[in-house]
C-alpha cells in the first residue's frame, strides 16, 4: 500500500484520535500536493464540529422566556447532532475512499 495514500487516509479517521493535530501536521510536512488536499479537506471537517459549539451560545443572547430558550436548545442540539454525526460518517467516507482509490 502507498504511503501517501495511509497518510491522507490517517488525516480524514484523525477525527476520532488526534482531532486538528494530525491534518495540520501533515499539512506541513508533506510534500505531495494530493496528500495535502486530502489534508486540508479533513481539517476543514475537523473544524466544522468545533464552529458549531458557536451556535449553542447564540440563544442565551435572545432568551425571552424559559419556554422558548428550552425549545430553542433542544431544536439547535438536534441540528447539530445531524451535522455532526453526519461529518464524521463523511470523515470515515472519504478515509475509505482514499484508501480504496487505486491511483494516487
Amino acid at each position: 500500500m502507498n504511503t501517501d495514500k495511509l497518510i491522507a487516509a490517517l488525516c480524514y479517521f484523525s477525527i476520532f484520535f488526534a482531532g486538528f493535530i494530525l491534518p495540520i501536521i501533515v499539512y506541513i510536512l508533506v510534500q505531495n500536493p494530493a496528500v495535502k488536499k486530502h489534508a486540508l479537506h479533513a481539517l476543514i471537517s475537523h473544524i466544522i464540529p468545533a464552529a458549531t459549539v458557536v451556535f449553542v451560545i447564540i440563544p442565551f443572547f435572545f432568551m425571552w422566556s424559559v419556554e422558548a430558550f428550552a425549545a430553542a436548545m433542544v431544536l439547535i442540539f438536534i441540528l447539530l447532532a445531524i451535522i455532526n454525526i453526519g461529518i464524521v460518517i463523511w470523515n470515515i467516507v472519504k478515509g475509505i475512499q482514499v484508501l480504496a482509490h487505486e491511483e494516487f
